[in-house]
C-alpha cells in the first residue's frame, strides 16, 4: 500500500466550465463538496464558495509547475484537493501541467488522480453562436508564453491551408497586442476575404458579447484575453441569424 492509499488522499482536476455556474458539471460540483483544499490561479479560486473546512488556496498566473507541485504534497498528506481551470482543464489549462510535474515526482506517481472534464470556451462559443465547428477543427493557444510565436505562426498557416475551421484562444494581450495583427496578416494571405470570424468575449457571463465578420472586416481591437476566436473553413456559412459549417465536404471532380 503507498503513502497516499494509507492516508486517502487525492486530486481532482475539475474544470468549472466558461464562466455561467449553470454549465459546472454535477461531477465537479459534488467533488468540490468533499474537498479540503482548492488550489488554482486566484481569479478560479474566487469563483469557489468559502465553507468550513475548505482551505483556498489562490496562486499567481504562470506559476503552473509550483501549484502542481503543491497540490501533490497536500494529497500526500492526506488532503483532497482539487485544481480548479476554467473550461475544460485538459484544454491550455492545469491537467497537463499536474502531470508534468508528477514526471518529475517518482514518489508522487502512486497519488489518486482524476480528472474532471468541463465545457471549454471554444464550444460555448461556438454552441452560442451555431454550429462553427461542425465538421473537422483545430484548437491553437496564440500565446508565445510557452511556445516561439513562430511556431504559432507555422501552426496557424499549415491548419489555414488544411481547410480547418480554428479556435484561437489568448488572442491579444496587453503584453502583445501586435501579434494578433500578425495572426489576421496570415490568414488574409491564406483565406478568402468573406471568411466568417466569430468574437466571443466573456461567453455565458453577463457582459457576453459575440460578433461575426468577414475575414476582410476583422480587426485586432476585436479580441481580448476574455475572448475566443473562431475561424470558419471556407464552406462555413450563415443561415439566418445563425452561423454553421457543414457536416459534409464536396470533393472535386478528377479529371478524366
Amino acid at each position: 500500500m503507498t503513502q497516499d492509499d494509507k492516508t486517502g488522499g487525492w486530486i481532482a482536476v475539475a474544470g468549472l466550465g466558461p464562466g455561467n455556474e449553470a454549465l459546472v458539471t454535477p461531477e465537479v460540483t459534488a467533488t468540490l463538496a468533499e474537498a479540503t483544499d482548492v488550489v488554482g490561479y486566484i481569479p478560479y479560486v474566487a469563483r469557489v464558495a468559502p465553507r468550513d473546512g475548505l482551505v483556498l488556496h489562490p496562486s499567481d498566473n504562470r506559476v503552473e509547475l509550483d501549484r502542481a507541485q503543491f497540490a501533490l504534497d497536500l494529497a500526500a498528506q492526506g488532503r483532497r484537493v482539487v485544481i480548479v481551470s476554467s473550461g475544460d482543464p485538459g484544454v491550455f489549462a492545469m491537467a497537463s501541467a499536474l502531470f508534468e510535474a508528477l514526471e518529475a515526482r517518482p514518489d508522487r506517481q502512486a497519488t489518486d488522480i482524476r480528472i474532471l472534464p468541463g465545457i471549454t470556451a471554444m464550444l460555448a462559443a461556438a454552441a452560442r453562436a451555431g454550429a462553427p465547428l461542425g465538421h473537422d477543427f483545430c484548437a491553437i493557444n496564440l500565446s508565445d508564453n510557452l511556445k516561439p510565436f513562430a511556431e504559432v505562426e507555422r501552426r496557424l498557416r499549415h491548419a489555414a491551408q488544411g481547410g480547418f475551421a480554428m479556435a484561437f484562444y489568448n488572442p491579444r494581450s496587453k503584453s502583445r497586442p501586435h501579434q494578433f495583427t500578425r495572426v489576421l496578416e496570415i490568414l488574409r494571405e491564406e483565406c478568402e476575404p468573406d471568411r466568417l470570424v466569430l468574437f466571443a468575449r466573456a461567453v455565458t457571463r453577463p457582459d457576453e458579447a459575440i460578433a461575426c465578420v468577414a475575414l476582410s472586416e476583422a480587426t485586432p481591437e476585436m479580441a481580448d484575453m476574455q475572448t475566443v476566436v473562431i475561424v470558419g473553413n471556407e464552406a462555413t456559412r450563415r443561415v439566418g441569424r445563425w452561423v454553421y459549417t457543414p457536416r459534409s465536404v464536396l470533393t472535386p471532380a478528377v479529371a478524366g
